[in-house]
């Protein structure tokens, strides 16, 4: 489905509840299946935690995670310790592109059998699940977060829990510790000091209920909204002032784009505000908080300041190659990009281009980022659906802050 968004002159102020945290549920999903004694409430409605439950509940062989990176390598360490059952993990083609070795050559370490299917390194991946035969393992600390928390969130399953060494420095800590945060939550004790993170075992737990965080990253493109709007605010819920989610660092960030950040009632209201005289230039380091990059250069790019964005070297394998996406799409739109391996350069915008078609390369977060700029012209969002993967709720929501969709 493609979505054209007219072009608006401002919005209106709203309210809007958004679906839990992907990142948070994922992790309370894998480990209320390890202990079933777990409630959890404010489940994301995302397809990736919609496709984390379906896998956890089938009893087949073969299971298919399609888009979903996330459930691939939670369940990946879940299914190859899960004794006496055999599971092929698949996805889509997409899916079959973006490296696991990391996480396999890990969970070898730890005397787990997996085999590839097609290519070495990718998905798909046969599991044979096996009880570990020790419980240390090492590996690059500058890796995708996801591998780190799969191997913890399967920890204190394991007769002796797990001690991870990390060699290097270490990227997105904020999810790291937020799992941490989560397995504290649940009653699992363990630290995550000088490299070194270690999850002692239990065998139950105490029976509780979880309250998942709405989605910091889902509140992004609000800010993005608030920043290029005329004196409007937007408030959403649900959302703590002190959040286990590295994407919270938006209200420090917007601050700098003329965005206020408040929080009442575990609600955060965003306000207009002038933007500093002085401000021509973002100048950041993304490696804890890398999802919400693409929304930071489009607001910049809306605003027409400058950005210089680094620390973006794990968005490479996302659903795209989220930094070659950004470069073509907002050159598109009349902008100069310059990009490495690692960060990416937006010029000052002297103007927009009108009735572009934005490609969102099956990436939920690339229809998201650049729907706010119908505040500066009307563009057409390709495949719009794909938000169904972590916001279903999106469009439905923008109309209510006064975007015009058809």
């Amino acid at each position: 489905m493609d979505l054209k968004l007219d072009q608006i002159s401002n919005i209106v102020d709203s309210t809007i509840q958004i679906t839990g945290s992907k990142s948070e549920t994922n992790r309370l999903l894998i480990l209320q299946a390890l202990y079933p004694e777990i409630q959890i409430e404010n489940v994301s409605n995302s397809d990736d935690s919609q496709l984390m439950q379906k896998a956890l509940a089938s009893d087949k062989e073969l299971i298919d995670i399609h888009h979903a990176g996330t459930a691939m390598r939670f369940l990946t360490a879940y299914f190859a310790v899960a004794k006496g059952r055999d599971t092929i993990l698949t996805g889509s083609q997409r899916m079959q592109e973006r490296p696991i070795k990391i996480l396999v050559d890990a969970l070898r370490q730890l005397g787990c059998e997996i085999t590839y299917e097609k290519e070495e390194g990718f998905p798909p991946i046969k599991l044979k699940g096996t009880p570990p035969n020790t419980h240390k393992v090492a590996l690059a600390a500058n890796v995708s977060s996801q591998y780190i928390s799969a191997l913890m969130l399967i920890a204190s399953s394991l007769p002796k829990g797990l001690e991870i060494s990390l060699e290097g420095k270490v990227t997105s800590v904020p999810y790291i510790k937020m799992t941490l945060s989560l397995l504290n939550d649940v009653g699992i004790t363990g630290s995550f000091e000088n490299n070194t993170i270690k999850i002692d075992p239990i065998g139950v737990v105490t029976p509780k209920t979880i309250v998942v965080e709405s989605d910091w990253s889902s509140a992004s493109y609000y800010y993005s909204i608030v920043a290029l709007s005329d004196s409007k605010t937007i408030t959403l819920g649900s959302y703590k002032k002190v959040s286990y989610q590295g994407d919270s660092v938006l209200a420090e960030i917007y601050n700098q784009l003329g965005v206020q950040t408040s929080f009442s009632d575990h609600k955060v209201t965003l306000k207009k505000v002038p933007l500093a005289a002085d401000m021509k230039e973002l100048v950041l380091d993304l490696s804890n908080a890398p999802d919400i990059a693409q929304t930071i250069a489009v607001t910049c790019f809306g605003l027409g300041i400058a950005c210089h964005l680094t620390g973006l070297h794990t968005l490479k394998i996302k659903e795209t190659d989220r930094l070659e996406a950004l470069k073509t799409e907002i050159e598109k739109l009349g902008g100069s990009v310059t990009i490495t391996n690692n960060s990416l350069t937006l010029a000052a915008a002297t103007g927009i281009k009108q009735d572009v078609a934005i490609e969102t390369y099956n990436d939920h977060r690339m229809a998201m980022a650049f729907a706010p700029l119908a505040l500066r012209t009307s563009l057409l969002i390709k495949d719009a659906d794909v938000v169904s993967k972590s916001y279903p709720d999106f469009w439905k929501d923008l109309k209510q802050v006064g975007f015009k969709a058809v």
